[in-house]
């Protein structure tokens, strides 16, 4: 496998002439202009790059990024780029799925290519809802959602997505917000990881779930609600006069109040603040499952541990079983147990 040649390109090099079509205000323009704002800061290069998508709303992304794409069947994006990247591993390779292709019908695809560690960047958007089709309850939807299929109220149990990565052994898992200008930043860490990068991100559905994470993600007003996690830096969150201390006994997180210094620094040392750990698996299970409202949205990079990736194995396999052997075809036909048929002999009549 050949290091990437980076080059120089602008947003608009990644834009495509196709018009864009999501519903007016729909989360995924604000992510769409991520991506295309993050691809020219990576060095990326259009020709090297591939988008595959499965079914849903996110997944027309590769017809709007400049680039190599392939929109799939409903969740089997995860198995198509898998395919991809052992035929080439050279190719950088992002995967587009929404919370409904990529945990329901895609679950089990999802879950093979985090534990197999594919080397590629796995953006899962979650809106808590089925928008394609019209507004289902989705497996992230939160009990007592009222949608179609569920017309008195979901009684399902929401799946937690960066659980689930988690549970499935992703490496890398982090949350980002459609909206937030932070978004780039989780993408950016997640593509430097050698491995299969998982990234939920917030989506807004304008139509069919408007507004459900308000809470902390509304653009104005919320912030006091966003933990942004950044690798050995102090869990503080609401302009730094709060934050999360770690009772290691019990094993649990609680909100503490945080006072600022005589320099107008916040003194989380003293208010027992815990410091992000990237590498700390139990830790990053333990933020991915903080129920929101007691706590702040834990979001950013979760946990970043590279192992050795599937496709570099599978190389290194391949590579070992050839060693030392002839490749003739000739040879191998004619090898082992083998017999000639005599022409000349006459059927029985």
């Amino acid at each position: 496998m050949n290091a990437p040649v980076k080059i120089e390109t602008t947003l608009k090099d990644w834009e495509t002439d196709q018009e864009v079509r999501w519903c007016p205000g729909c989360g995924d323009y604000a992510i769409l202009k991520a991506v295309q704002r993050t691809l020219p800061q990576l060095g990326s290069d259009p020709a090297n790059t591939v988008f595959i998508s499965g079914i849903g709303c996110s997944s027309r992304f590769p017809y709007y990024i400049e680039s190599y794409g392939f929109h799939t069947i409903h969740g089997r994006a995860p198995a198509v780029a898998t395919g991809v990247k052992l035929a080439n591993p050279d190719l950088d390779v992002w995967l587009v799925t929404g919370d409904g292709d990529g945990l329901s019908i895609g679950g089990n695809h999802m879950m093979h290519v985090l534990r197999r560690n594919v080397n590629m960047q796995i953006m899962l958007f979650n809106n808590e809802i089925y928008g394609l089709t019209k507004g289902q309850y989705s497996p992230t939807s939160r009990e007592g959602t009222r949608s179609p299929t569920s017309p008195i109220g979901s009684v399902d149990h929401p799946a937690n997505p960066c659980a689930f990565a988690l549970g499935s052994g992703a490496r890398f898992v982090g949350r980002g917000i459609d909206v937030s200008k932070n978004l780039p930043d989780v993408l950016k860490a997640a593509h430097a990881h050698q491995g299969a990068a998982f990234v939920e991100i917030f989506q807004n559905c304008i139509v069919y779930n408007k507004d459900v994470f308000d809470a902390f993600a509304a653009p104005k007003g919320a912030e006091g609600q966003q933990l942004w996690l950044a690798d050995g830096e102090p869990m503080l969150f609401d302009k730094g006069t709060k934050g999360l201390a770690f009772d290691a006994d019990k094993l649990h997180f609680t909100v503490v109040d945080v006072v600022a210094k005589e320099d107008g620094t916040p003194d989380w040392q003293s208010a027992g603040v815990r410091v992000h750990d990237v590498k700390n698996r139990v830790m990053a299970h333990l933020l991915a499952e903080l129920p929101f409202g007691t706590f702040p949205m834990p979001l950013g990079v979760l946990y970043d541990d590279p192992a050795a990736t599937y496709e570099s194995a599978v190389i290194a396999e391949r590579e070992a079983s050839v060693s030392g052997k002839e490749p003739n075809l000739a040879k191998l036909l004619s090898g082992g147990q083998t017999w000639t048929v005599d022409g000349s002999a006459q059927d029985p009549v």
